[in-house]
């Protein structure tokens, strides 16, 4: 508190305000914490603005456009070198080193206008579509949000939670719920500097081997990631599972082959089983807006909405699309009117954009997760593909040989797959593998396959840092070899 009051004198004095905030560059570590609790004791916005924008891109698009919309007064990077290029886009002053200076009166009256309107911070959305919006996130919503998780979490009130975590602040799961979930309980915050994928999951196995979570956080891909490590290493398994009371996952749907491997080590490793629960938002819903808090057998059950949260059910194509209402919903888009008159309905719900089915009927037992309702589909027949449900099942009926699957055919005759495979697999092995798919009908039948090379690209929108896949924007970019998997007579091509 002493250090964030010091740095909320600094970005006094520099002038920052929501027309020109503190714009953030450089990923998770102690300076941007100590930045990001400095803003807010100042009631001054800040923006975490994934790293990808600067270190990956090379056109430096979306940079541009985020820093056109936000007119920032401050940008920080924890190092100028690795940001040298995207720096020479950057319109305002840059800083290296956290700013502090000796808190005065300026400060107090500052804090003590903080109020539930105030803008926390701007989220920005993944800009697979377009230019990334910035989410307007309040002191209000957060306060709300954290306030929600609390009430479904006791236990935090006797054992403040141990995290370890690698996800990025720039996203609403962990800059809004891990961070303030933290905060909010008085717990302890450990930054992993790894991520799942090849050559940096090692360093999240090292964190694990070291410090033991009460409470775990990862997308699926993360846990998909550990599996092998945690099979094989027992001094990181006996660890991890040591004290864990809850693991989490969120950001995309979990293989349900994932999910049962993942209980299955747990319980053999401390006898008894441990919660795998999952929730379901957005950077809109500041994030948690439902969640499950209890045991399961099906993955996709994405649980109940928690007090505060109020969620509308509207009948579509055998399936609901949920929309949500409460205190913890966005007031809209920075500077985009026409994007958040557009974002709810019209009677105040926010369209969150997701499916869901119920469990025999009975919303009670939870929500089912049916899908994004962007990726769905019509064939040229008149057939909707929904395409949660059959990429979940496919990716199930591939395991292992599979790592992620977008599923073509819109405007078509049959569905088709663009294959990510997880490892070395044969043209036989996939031919054999497709022909055992079982279906229900010409919606739920993959009648063609190609196999990608090219991974998805985080520059071009096709997956995020998370890890998780953005269908439309493999289809787009890809959409050569989607022609060509529709013009070629073989079932299965290899690229």
């Amino acid at each position: 508190m002493a250090r964030a009051r010091r740095v909320g004198e600094a970005l006094l004095a520099k002038g920052l305000s929501a027309e020109r905030p503190l714009a953030v560059l450089s990923g998770n570590d102690i300076e941007h914490a100590l930045l990001h609790l400095g803003a807010l004791y100042a009631g001054i916005p800040y923006a975490p603005v994934s790293p990808a924008y600067s270190l990956l891109s090379t056109d430096f698009a979306k940079l541009k456009a985020i820093f056109e919309l936000l007119t920032p007064g401050l940008v920080f990077v924890s190092s100028t070198q690795p940001f040298e290029k995207a720096l020479k886009h950057v319109p305002c002053e840059v800083i290296d080193t956290v700013p502090e200076a000796k808190p005065g009166a300026a400060l107090e009256r500052a804090h003590a206008a903080v109020g539930p309107d105030t803008i926390a911070k701007f989220l920005f959305t993944s800009g697979s579509t377009g230019v990334p919006k910035a989410v307007i996130n309040t002191q209000r919503m957060w306060c709300a949000n954290q306030a929600m998780i609390a009430s479904q979490f006791a236990f935090f009130r006797d054992e403040p939670p141990v995290i370890v975590d690698w996800a990025p602040w720039h996203h609403t799961a962990a800059g809004n719920h891990d961070f303030g979930l933290v905060i909010h309980n008085g717990g302890s915050y450990y930054i992993d500097d790894g991520k799942p994928m090849p050559g940096a999951i090692e360093a999240t196995v090292r964190n694990l081997r070291e410090i033991a979570p009460t409470w775990y956080f990862n997308v699926p891909r993360g846990y998909e990631a550990l599996l092998p490590y945690l099979r094989d290493d027992s001094v990181l398994r006996k660890n991890f599972f040591s004290r864990v009371k809850v693991l989490w996952f969120a950001g995309a749907a979990i293989a349900q082959h994932v999910f049962d491997e993942v209980k299955a080590l747990a319980r053999q490793t401390t006898g008894e089983d441990i919660l795998f629960l999952t929730g379901l938002g957005s950077t809109e819903t500041a994030p948690y807006t439902m969640g499950r808090m209890w045991e399961t057998h099906d993955a996709t059950n994405m649980g109940l909405p928690p007090p505060g949260a109020e969620i509308k059910l509207v009948p579509m194509e055998g399936k609901y699309e949920a929309r949500i209402k409460g205190p913890h919903i966005t007031p809209g888009y920075w500077r985009q009117p026409e994007l958040t008159a557009a974002a709810f309905d019209e009677e105040g719900y926010y369209r969150l954009g997701d499916t869901f089915a119920l469990e025999n009927g009975d919303p009670a037992r939870g929500l089912l997760f049916r899908g994004r309702m962007a990726e769905d589909f019509k064939l040229s027949t008149g057939t909707w593909v929904n395409v949660g449900p059959l990429r979940a099942r496919f990716i199930e009926h591939f395991a292992p040989l599979v790592r992620d699957v977008v599923i073509a055919g819109e405007g078509k005759s049959e569905v088709g797959a663009l294959i990510f495979l997880a490892g070395k697999a044969s043209p036989d092995e996939l031919r054999a593998k497709l022909r055992s798919l079982s279906s229900s009908g010409s919606s739920n039948r993959i009648a063609r396959a190609m196999v990608l090379e090219e991974q998805p690209s985080l520059d071009a929108g096709e997956m995020t840092d998370k890890g998780s896949i953005n269908q439309r924007a493999v289809l787009k970019r890809r959409a050569a070899l989607v022609d060509e998997l529709y013009s070629n007579s073989e079932r299965v091509l290899w690229i």
